[in-house]
């Protein structure tokens, strides 16, 4: 079963290198000298619950939340298991959501946040984190940008400091920007342009499957747009995004709240809010034709297959229902997609699916795309594959399912989001905390998880699949390797 969060390789960036090289395209880890990863739950799941019983709405995660008067949003949620504390802080400002004049800006900034600020200078924030027995990470995603640590909790004001040192100082010079546009574009040359499926999927679909520009673009940016980058450019944006009213921050782990609250204030309330742009317009038309791409790789050897659908709209009962099907469908050795195409008709050795490509459907704001890829030999015909998904997803379409389908479903995804809760030496519980203060201004949404899935009904999974699962909502991205 997949974690609800995932990290994609390459936008996920080793706070200590500000760069890496990605790993295999299905398996999408954290890297390993940040943080590790995650043990998935096992494949073999126990058995369905009779279906007269209900799901248990157990998850606690206890939720502090205040607001500074600068508008920095501010979760705090302790537990005394283990003595370290993890720090996230999440600004507004992700690859979809950057200007139309900025393309790969909010990225250059995840670099350039660790580039020295106005009491520690040039990589010193690693070196303080390291130093104190911590680890620390900062990736890009859709709709914001992240940097967090891990550290033992007595360090905690030390890293609170730091943080709020380059919130309202980043060292922005003519040297650090002009290194990190070069660090940035030899990234997208290594993890993207010199990479067999450099970018698949989910930097290429993206720009098959949308319309809107913000969802569309090359959210690596352009070459020539990171050349063009002065650091006026560079002082604006930061000014502008990286402010405390376009911040949230989620604190996890051994900690007093009160007393985390006032170190808090005390770093941070004194950093002034900025007046924000307008938010971008980010809504997708419903999609009424197929849409059908292909792109020749010259460093692949085999053929590559993305399907992606629009998904329902973000917090809906359809939404919920979009995490069940995934579920049933293409999620674990058990989903029907793994039992068929690999198990009984040996057209690929994995499927893999995700809500949202660059992480979990939690931890994403505007419009994203339910995406279902695969790897195949060159004997398999992509269309084949196609039909063969579709006779699975008829299924879903045409009978409500069965009881006990529908009972597993619940369990995996119940054990994926205690799993995630739980991952990274609490990590995962900061990221859901710190993205429902960001997007919602309501981190409480954590608790009411289990009870949205619990109310999940097997008509609801039926309608869901027959509006957003249809052939015209789809885009199909085909990648074939140059000499076939």
């Amino acid at each position: 079963m997949k974690p609800l969060l995932r990290f994609a390789p390459a936008v996920l960036v080793l706070a200590a290198a500000c760069a890496t090289t990605p790993k295999s395209p299905a398996t999408s880890p954290v890297p390993e000298a940040a943080a590790p990863q995650a043990t998935p739950a096992p494949e073999t799941m126990p058995a369905p619950m009779p279906a007269s019983q209900a799901v248990p709405t157990t998850l606690t995660v206890p939720v502090e939340y205040h607001k500074l008067d600068n508008g920095l949003k501010v979760v705090l949620s302790p537990d005394h298991t283990a003595p370290t504390v993890t720090v996230g802080v999440y600004y507004g400002i992700g690859f979809r959501v950057e200007p139309r004049d900025r393309t790969g800006f909010a990225h250059l900034f995840e670099h350039l946040m660790f580039q020295g600020s106005q009491n520690l200078g040039k990589m010193q924030f690693i070196q303080l984190v390291q130093s104190n027995g911590g680890v620390l990470n900062g990736s890009t995603r859709f709709d914001f940008t992240n940097y967090f640590e891990i550290v033992p909790a007595h360090t905690l004001e030390t890293v609170l400091w730091a943080e709020a040192d380059r919130m309202k100082g980043l060292a922005i010079t003519a040297d650090n920007l002009q290194n990190q546009k070069d660090v940035v574009k030899n990234e997208v040359r290594v993890n993207v342009l010199n990479q067999p499926f450099g970018g698949f999927p989910w930097l290429n679909m993206p720009q098959h499957a949308n319309t809107n520009w913000y969802n569309a673009h090359n959210f690596y940016g352009d070459l020539t747009d990171l050349d063009a980058a002065t650091l006026q450019d560079a002082t604006s944006f930061f000014k502008t995004y990286y402010a405390p009213n376009n911040a949230a921050m989620a604190i996890t782990g051994d900690f007093e709240p009160a007393q985390a609250l006032a170190l808090v204030t005390k770093y941070f309330g004194g950093i002034a809010a900025q007046t924000q742009p307008p938010k971008a317009d980010i809504t997708e038309p419903r999609q009424t034709e197929e849409r059908r791409a292909t792109e020749t790789d010259d460093k692949a050897t085999r053929p590559a297959l993305a399907v992606a659908w629009h998904a329902p709209v973000r917090n809906t009962p359809e939404y919920y229902a979009m995490g069940i099907i995934d579920q049933i469908l293409a999620s674990g050795k058990d989903s029907w997609l793994y039992q068929d195409l690999v198990q009984k008709r040996g057209l690929t050795g994995e499927i893999n699916s995700s809500m949202n490509i660059l992480g979990g459907m939690f931890d994403i704001q505007g419009p994203t795309l339910y995406t279902a890829w695969l790897f195949h030999d060159k004997d398999k015909s992509a269309d084949d594959i196609v039909r063969a998904l579709d006779e699975n997803i008829t299924r879903l379409q045409t009978q409500p399912v069965d009881a006990e389908t529908l009972a597993r479903a619940r369990v995996k995804m119940r054990s994926s989001l205690y799993d995630e809760i739980e991952s990274v030496f609490g990590f995962g519980r900061a990221n859901l905390l710190a993205s429902f203060a960001l997007f919602d201004d309501n981190p409480q949404q954590i608790n009411q998880l289990e009870t949205q899935f619990a109310q999940v009904t097997p008509e609801l999974i039926q309608r869901t699949a027959q509006e957003y699962l249809r052939p015209t909502n789809r885009t199909i991205l085909t990648v074939v390797p140059k000499q076939q």
